[in-house]
């Protein structure tokens, strides 16, 4: 069992004890319905953590997306759209860009053309009007990153919680990185830990679940992140073909390009491939400058190796492909790596149930399959 006690600020603990008194207070006015929680005729799924980031959410709605689609499900993914430059209620198109809809948003509109993304940051107006949207009707709805807007009622909240920092480990902030006290997990139908290890051994399983002191209404599930084969961020920009494989060579040496809350485990992912890794780290959601891009010119250029590489993740390519400053000389040689999410304890097929159940029983159109 890895320990999973996070990095704690303990001098800014008097500044987390005054933030957690308004938090608190501000999810009682709403447990005394003080404060209004609106309720919606469609179901609406709620994917959100009680960290600031870094646990994984846009790999777990992804996977929602693909199982309800599957289900043969009109689904429409509704966000705040975080650091976009535009205002109000903005419904994706495949021409929009990470500035417009924010970078998240956009990386799934890129992955999921069929799919009706949208971003507002008043999630009541947001659903009243994909509700609106017809030919054909939206069957359901999936609310990322919204635990704490509880404006809305979502028919069932799914609470994320990093392995490596777990909720019950950390502290508000300033001095964690809990957005609210430990207790708003009762609101979860649904917790996954995510990002478990590789080397994940069965008493870890009931260890976590002894720390996390769950619900007995809740259910909890464990995921792991997989990763996929490298693709060109600019494909029609490769002048010679490089298969994925290349990126595995003991003679290559990549810069791996970050803008995410965690870069560690993808950095030890990229290691497996090879060890010559000059990790260049951006802070969340970064919107790279032109001077951000000359800096990995720069990084790039002083890689003498004959198979060189710039390696990003989904969310950051959303960010540096529709940059007008990118460097035309670097396009052939940036690629993304591609995640996805697996059940861990044979959990897949239970989950993938429980949130069809939900979904058909709360479905305002009987004719669903």
């Amino acid at each position: 069992m890895t320990d999973h006690r996070p990095d704690i600020n303990y001098w800014l603990l008097p500044l987390s004890w005054i933030y957690g008194w308004g938090v608190t207070l501000r999810n009682k006015l709403f447990d005394w319905r003080w404060l209004r929680s609106e309720s919606f005729g469609i179901p609406v799924i709620c994917i959100g953590n009680l960290a600031a980031g870094g646990t994984g959410k846009t790999p777990h709605t992804e996977y929602l997306i693909r199982l309800l689609q599957q289900a043969g499900l009109q689904v429409a993914t509704l966000s705040r759209g975080y650091k976009r430059k535009t205002k109000g209620y903005v419904l994706a198109t495949s021409q929009s860009t990470a500035r417009e809809v924010g970078d998240e948003p956009c990386q799934m509109k890129q992955k999921f053309p069929y799919v009706r993304v949208a971003v507002d940051a008043d999630r009541r107006q947001g659903i009243e009007k994909l509700m609106q949207l017809d030919t054909p009707r939206t069957d359901v709805i999936l609310l990322d990153d919204a635990f704490q807007h509880r404006y809305v009622n979502a028919g069932m909240n799914i609470l994320l919680t990093d392995y490596n920092r777990l909720f019950c480990e950390d502290r508000l902030l300033p001095a964690g990185l809990l957005r609210e006290p430990v207790s708003g997990k009762y609101r979860a139908q649904i917790v996954i830990v995510t990002k478990c290890p590789r080397d994940i051994k069965p008493i870890d399983f009931n260890i976590t679940a002894k720390r996390l002191q769950l619900y007995p209404y809740q259910q909890l599930y464990f995921t792991q992140v997989r990763y996929g084969s490298p693709m060109p961020l600019f494909p029609k920009q490769v002048t010679r073909q490089i298969h994925p494989d290349s990126l595995t060579e003991e003679s290559a040496h990549i810069l791996l390009v970050t803008g995410i809350a965690s870069p560690r485990p993808m950095l030890e992912e990229v290691q497996r491939y090879t060890r010559k890794v000059t990790l260049l780290a951006f802070g969340d959601h970064h919107d790279f400058s032109a001077n951000d891009l000359r800096l990995i010119a720069q990084k790039f250029e002083q890689m003498k190796a004959k198979n060189r590489f710039i390696l990003t993740t989904e969310k950051d390519a959303a960010r540096l492909k529709d940059n007008p400053a990118f460097p035309s000389e670097l396009k052939p040689y940036v690629y993304v790596l591609p995640i996805e999410i697996d059940f861990l304890l044979n959990q897949k097929e239970i989950f993938n149930q429980n949130i069809l159940k939900y979904v058909r029983t709360h479905s305002r159109n009987s004719c669903l399959p």
